[in-house]
C-alpha cells in the first residue's frame, strides 16, 4: 500500500508495539534499507538512485546530504552529554549544512526561546529533566532546517507528568507548516493534531484516515480492536 502525505501535514502512526512503526520511520531517512518499493522527499529518492527501472543505493556521503532533509526526534534524546545544550545544536549546522558558527548560535538560541529553553543554553544534558532534553532534541533537529520531521515515540521515555511540556512543543511545530510524522501512543493528542492518522500491523498499513473517521468508525476490524483496547 502506498502513503502520500503533503507537505506542512501531521500524520500519526499508531499499532501495537512490534507492528513495524518505527521501522517505516527509521526507512524515511534511510536509517534502515527498503527491500522493495521507495521512498521520495519532493519527488527525489531518499537513499537511491533511479535509471530506468533499477534503484542503485547511494553511496553514503551522498545518502547523509539528503537524510539532512528529515530531522529525527528519538525516545532517548540522544544529546550529546559532553557538549553543552548550545553546542548540541550548533553542531550539525556547522559541519553538515557549512553554517557559520555565529550564525548557527543566533538560530540556536532562537529556537531555544521556541521550545522554551532560552535560559539553558550553557547547561549540560545531565543538568536537564528528561522533558527539556527532549525539547533541546527537538531544537536540535529543527537547526538543520529539515522538509520532513520523524518523531518516534517523543513522550514515552518520560516521567508522566513531563509528556505535556514536550506535546505542547510539537502542537506548536504542527501548526507552523513544518511535515511532521508522528510514531505515538497518545491517542488524545494524535486525535488532535493528525491530519492523517495511520494505523499498521505486521509491517503493513491496514488503515488510514482523518482522526475523525479512523477514531470513530474505522474499517478494518483490527483497528476497531486495537482502538478498543487504547482508548
Amino acid at each position: 500500500m502506498s502513503l502520500t502525505l503533503a507537505a506542512g501535514s501531521v500524520t500519526v502512526i499508531l499499532g501495537q508495539s512490534g507492528s513495524g512503526k518505527s521501522t517505516l520511520l527509521r526507512s524515511i531517512n534511510h536509517l534502515e534499507r527498503v527491500d522493495e518499493g521507495f521512498i521520495a522527499i519532493d519527488g527525489q529518492l531518499v537513499g537511491y538512485r533511479q535509471e530506468g527501472e533499477t534503484l542503485y543505493e547511494l553511496k553514503e556521503k551522498d545518502i547523509l546530504k539528503r537524510r539532512v532533509e528529515v530531522g529525527m526526534v528519538f525516545q532517548n534524546f540522544n544529546l550529546f552529554p559532553h557538549l553543552t545544550v548550545l553546542d548540541n545544536i550548533v553542531e550539525a549546522p556547522v559541519t553538515v549544512r557549512g553554517l557559520a558558527r555565529e550564525q548557527a548560535e543566533r538560530e540556536a538560541r532562537e529556537l531555544l526561546a521556541r521550545v522554551g529553553l532560552a535560559d539553558k543554553a550553557d547547561a549540560y544534558p545531565r543538568q536537564l529533566s528528561g522533558g527539556q532534553q527532549q525539547r533541546v532534541a527537538i531544537a536540535r533537529a529543527l537547526a538543520l532546517k529539515p522538509k520532513v520531521l520523524l518523531f518516534d515515540e517523543p513522550t514515552s521515555a518520560l516521567d508522566p507528568e513531563l509528556v505535556g511540556e514536550v506535546l505542547e512543543v510539537i502542537r506548536e511545530l504542527s501548526r507552523s507548516g513544518t511535515t511532521l510524522v508522528i510514531v505515538t501512543h497518545e491517542i488524545g493528542f494524535a486525535r488532535e493534531v493528525a491530519d492523517l492518522v495511520v494505523f499498521m500491523e505486521q509491517g503493513r498499513i491496514l488503515e488510514t484516515g482523518t482522526p475523525d473517521k479512523l477514531f470513530n468508525t474505522p474499517d478494518h476490524p483490527r483497528t476497531a480492536e486495537f482502538l478498543a483496547k487504547v482508548l
